[in-house]
């Protein structure tokens, strides 16, 4: 059974260093539609993101839409750039408050940026609203690292009755990525702004990486081991969820994809 895919990913080679999250959503998009699934992929337009040698350019017709974040106005702009090799298209969500800075979510010594939440909640509505723009209705919504958090909660709670997502199933994967300290401790008021009304945003009152985790993992319909180093309690927490889980398994495994591809067809 073909799958219609949407990965919203954090962090994607070659636009990005390698890291394990980055590798792993450039060779997934590319394995899943080799395997006859549909794909559509995002990623913030981070700053240091080179548009000239990655060929990045516009899409005014899906551009242009004002999103409102915590009582504030912020211009939606998306851009697109294909993967040649793997002739993937990647569609990317960009916003000059937010994604203009030559960073990704630190600044040059290594601490996050205080408006890292906004940006999570920008990029989860950008997706959202531009998959409705493209008319295209997924089957399956698989988040990658923690700064698509936001991500299941709108499904769940704000577009749940929308006609484009209405029955899709939400895959989150877990890395090693965690962070110490916390997020802005207006997180979950700015997620209840947005119109998310749900006893859960309490857990976001403490917004560390474990809370964070926990928060997604309550709106997921499965869940990823994608790394060896996933947090423990992390770990713990995922397992404990009764949710279907698809335990870590090394990339160099033959029927890795294949996992991957009987998984989502396992949580449809």
């Amino acid at each position: 059974m073909a799958s219609k895919i949407l990965y919203v990913c954090q962090e994607i080679t070659p636009y990005l260093p390698e890291t394990e999250g980055s590798r792993l959503c450039r060779a997934l998009t590319q394995a899943m539609q080799e395997r006859g699934n549909e794909i559509r992929t995002f990623m913030p337009r981070y700053g240091c993101i080179n548009e000239r040698r990655h060929q990045l350019h516009e899409v005014i017709r899906l551009s242009g839409m004002n999103l409102i974040i915590d009582d504030n106005d912020h211009q939606l702009i998306i851009k697109v750039a294909s993967i040649p090799a793997a002739r993937v298209q990647i569609y990317f969500i960009d916003n000059d408050d937010y994604f203009s800075r030559k960073a990704v979510l630190t600044d040059g010594a290594d601490n996050y940026f205080q408006d890292n939440d906004e940006r999570a909640i920008f990029f989860a509505r950008g997706v959202l609203e531009t998959v409705k723009k493209l008319r295209w209705t997924p089957t399956v919504v698989h988040c990658h690292g923690w700064f698509t958090a936001v991500v299941p909660v709108y499904l769940k709670r704000i577009f749940a009755d929308d006609p484009i997502f209405r029955d899709v199933k939400v895959v989150v994967s877990l890395y090693g990525d965690g962070f110490s300290g916390e997020l802005d401790p207006g997180f979950g008021a700015k997620i209840a702004g947005e119109g998310v009304k749900d006893k859960n945003l309490a857990i976001l009152d403490t917004p560390s990486y474990e809370n964070l985790c926990r928060f997604v993992m309550e709106y997921a319909d499965g869940v990823v081991a994608a790394s060896p180093d996933v947090d423990p309690k992390v770990l713990d927490m995922a397992r404990a969820s009764g949710k279907p889980m698809l335990e870590y398994q090394s990339p160099e495994a033959e029927d890795f994809f294949d996992n991957y591809n009987r998984f989502y067809e396992a949580i449809q």
